[in-house]
């Protein structure tokens, strides 16, 4: 999946997109105790072996604590409501913003950016501060609330079967 507007981007990789759901997987599931690996893999579509090194590389990163044996699995180190978007993919993709955005070059080619180019450079900029603002406030127990009222709301939908 990647979300990208102009110049500012934020690609998000298959392995940031697994993070994700592995948290709201767990998340959802946090007052329950652990999860296990298995359930997480077939109930996300994540294969297994993937999934074992996103939850190995989240539990280092103080996002998740793991139980060994039979009666094992993970659970998330704290509240969903604690844990941002942000500081998640930060861990998992590196900065979220790595480079400034580019006004680009003025008219043939010289150094100075005209005020097209200034006022689209504003305005990317503004994007990209907006992007990292959101992220920075949704938390892995938001994304399990819309996640379950985008169930309730399939589920409510009208039956034509005549």
């Amino acid at each position: 999946m990647e979300i990208r507007i102009n110049s500012p981007a934020m690609k998000l990789s298959l392995r940031g997109e697994y993070a994700l759901r592995a948290l709201m997987a767990l998340g959802e599931n946090f007052d329950r105790g652990v999860v296990r690996i298995q359930t997480i893999s077939e109930q996300q579509h994540i294969p297994k072996r993937f999934l074992e090194q996103i939850l190995n590389d989240l539990k280092s990163g103080g996002f998740l604590e793991s139980r060994r044996g039979v009666a094992g699995g993970y659970r998330l180190a704290r509240p969903p409501e604690d844990i941002t978007l942000a500081a998640l993919l930060r861990h998992v993709e590196g900065a979220l913003a790595p480079t400034p955005v580019h006004g680009g070059r003025g008219p043939r080619g010289s150094p100075r950016p005209d005020e097209y180019h200034a006022a689209v450079h504003s305005v990317m900029q503004e994007v990209r501060e907006a992007m990292l603002q959101v992220l920075d406030h949704v938390t892995v127990a938001d994304l399990c609330e819309r996640a379950r009222r985008l169930r309730c709301d399939v589920g409510s939908s009208p039956d034509y079967v005549i």
